[in-house]
């Protein structure tokens, strides 16, 4: 089933600088598909077009419900309401102590505020978020960059275990993360 298809997709800021020009992709459930390349070459600009941020100068976007998980997770809380209240914002949260505990977040920390919170467990709350939220679609922009090596495996081994019930987008600097985890990989930037 697909969960995302971009057809003939061109963008840029300029007529004269596109970034991406008649570019097509297709996400299914139960794959990972990683968009790599350096900084600059469009991989968050891709992100902000899926997600509804930009539009597109010419192509389709067809995606199912998605949800979003940011680079930085400290920016993704708000800073002065607790986490558990923040997600009860966006979705039902009921059971969210049981998928808390699945994804080895122990739920006192849901009733604590974001900056109470390691970077590695404010990043499992945005995983934990996500998928509170029913997605058939994960938007992932370089969900580990702000993290140590340890955590930002931890961190992609959570994700990989709901892709029995979504498909996931990674956008990642990363090759060798990319080339870990994903079923396909899109290289931006290389000619």
């Amino acid at each position: 089933m697909s969960v995302l298809k971009i057809e003939h997709l061109t963008f840029g800021y300029s007529q004269e600088n596109l970034l991406f020009q008649d570019f097509s992709l297709e996400v299914h459930k139960g794959e990972i598909v990683s968009i790599v390349g350096p900084s600059g070459v469009g991989k968050s600009t891709l992100f902000e077009l899926i997600a509804g941020f930009l539009k597109p100068i010419r192509g389709n976007i067809i995606t199912e419900p998605f949800s979003m998980i940011f680079q930085d997770p400290y920016t993704s809380f708000h800073p002065t309401y607790k986490i558990v209240d923040q997600i009860s914002d966006v979705c039902d949260i009921d059971g969210i102590e049981q998928l808390a505990l699945q994804m080895d977040i122990d739920s006192k920390l849901l009733y604590k505020l974001p900056h109470e919170l390691s970077g590695g467990q404010l990043q499992r709350c945005s995983i934990l978020r996500a998928i509170m939220m029913k997605p058939k679609l994960i938007l992932a922009d370089e969900p580990t960059s702000a993290l140590d090596n340890i955590t930002s495996l931890k961190v992609m081994k959570l994700l990989l275990r709901y892709l029995d019930r979504v498909g996931i987008l990674l956008i990642t600097h990363d090759l060798a993360l990319a080339k870990w985890c994903s079923d396909r990989i899109i290289e931006l930037g290389t000619e």
